[in-house]
């Protein structure tokens, strides 16, 4: 089995003890090697500030960060100015999304899709910064339907991605399936798949729901059976997701992307699992 290259996301913290308690987990998560870790960006570009600051201070401790950048909602111009200072920052790797807009605002300003986000990412600064773009093995919640969002993904691709970063799904057959269909269409840049370490379930529950991704039945009577025995619900989905990558990987996934809420534990027990700890030199 081939050694999957790693990446990790953050979300920006709100509060002071939030960015120390981030930079201790960044550490933590360090050991791991990670080619990269992203920093998230709130709806509307709500987080633009504390998305920097956090990447600025990855980028400064010697790691590689990737922003997120969101493009409904904002300007030309304001995207412009955000790449400058991220090129001035030296970042080269951007997670480009459409995004959501912030509640309350009506009109989704002069991008409405991804993949104009990533032509004009590509229109300003060439092949300044690496590109990842989202994919969705259980269908974006908004795509009318699968065949739409796989057309939507082509464009992404083909407006000058690199690689991709999926939703985090639980069913590995959506993936594959995913992944096979997007190679019927000449789509040949990596697809990693996002995983979701489970430490709570009612989060999970809420998350999942809100983003479109399916927790398979078994799974969720098996939680649901724990109640509030939270170390039960920590073992099993440790197990649940151990067993989740190791079957990616030996499927010929490139690496795996883990969505670390801010948090180590999870993630460092399940790269131990599967061997991926770099031996200490």
């Amino acid at each position: 089995m081939h050694t999957p290259e790693l990446s990790i996301e953050f979300f920006p913290p709100q509060t002071t003890e939030g960015a120390e308690k981030l930079r201790t987990v960044r550490d933590q998560l360090a050991v791991l090697q990670p080619a990269f870790f992203s920093v998230t960006y709130g709806a509307g570009g709500s987080t633009r500030e504390r998305t920097f600051a956090t990447v600025q201070e990855i980028a400064a401790a010697g790691f590689e960060a990737a922003p997120h950048l969101s493009c409904i909602g904002s300007s030309r111009a304001q995207l412009r100015d955000i790449l400058d200072e991220y090129d001035a920052a030296g970042i080269r790797r951007i997670v480009a999304l459409r995004g959501d807009l912030p509640s309350g605002v009506g009109t989704a300003g002069e991008f409405r899709y991804a993949n104009e986000l990533v032509e004009f990412i590509r229109a300003e600064s060439g092949q300044r910064f690496r590109i990842e773009v989202a994919a969705y093995p259980e269908w974006h919640p908004q795509a009318k339907s699968p065949r739409d969002d796989l057309i939507a993904f082509q464009r992404k691709v083909a407006a000058g991605a690199d690689s991709a970063i999926t939703q985090y799904f639980y069913n590995i057959d959506a993936y594959l399936h995913f992944v096979d269909e997007a190679r019927a269409l000449d789509v040949d840049i990596p697809i990693v798949p996002g995983i979701m370490p489970i430490s709570s379930f009612s989060k999970l529950a809420r998350f999942s729901d809100a983003c479109g991704a399916e927790i398979p039945r078994w799974m969720r009577r098996k939680f649901e059976s724990f109640g509030d025995d939270s170390a039960s619900v920590k073992a099993f989905g440790l197990d649940v997701v151990t067993e989740l990558c190791q079957r990616l990987l030996e499927a010929g996934a490139p690496g795996l992307h883990f969505y670390s809420m801010n948090q180590a534990e999870a993630t460092l027990a399940i790269c131990e699992r599967l061997g991926l700890m770099p031996q200490a030199h």
